[in-house]
C-alpha cells in the first residue's frame, strides 16, 4: 500500500500520532526504542543486539542501553505487541485527522 503525502502532511501525521502517545498511559519511549521495537515487531525473528546493531547501522551499547539490558535473544512479547497496535491506531487516528483537514 502506497500513500502519497506532501513532506508537510507527512510531518503533520508524525506529530499528531507523536502527541497523542504522549498523552496516553503507556511507556514513553525514545525513538531509538521505538526503531528497535518496530525492527523486532517487523522483520523476522530471532533478533540478537548483534542483528539490531547492523540492522539500524549504530553500535551494539547503543541496542544494549536502550534494551536496558544484556539478553542475547530479543524477543516479542504481548505488551510489545500491544504497545505497536496502540500506536498503529494513533497514527490511523491522524492520518484521518490530516486527511479530513485536506
Amino acid at each position: 500500500m502506497s500513500v502519497a503525502l506532501t513532506s508537510l502532511q507527512a510531518l503533520e501525521l508524525w506529530r499528531h500520532a507523536l502527541t497523542a502517545a504522549v498523552r496516553r498511559e503507556a511507556p514513553d519511549l525514545s525513538s531509538r526504542q521505538i526503531a528497535l521495537l518496530l525492527t523486532i515487531y517487523l522483520t523476522p525473528a530471532p533478533h540478537t543486539v548483534r542483528g539490531l546493531s547492523s540492522a539500524l547501522h549504530i553500535s551494539k551499547p547503543a541496542v544494549t542501553r536502550a534494551l536496558d539490558r544484556r539478553n542475547v535473544l530479543i524477543e516479542r512479547t504481548t505488551a510489545g505487541q500491544a504497545y505497536l497496535d496502540g500506536f498503529a491506531d494513533l497514527v490511523r487516528q491522524a492520518a484521518t485527522m490530516i486527511g479530513a483537514a485536506a
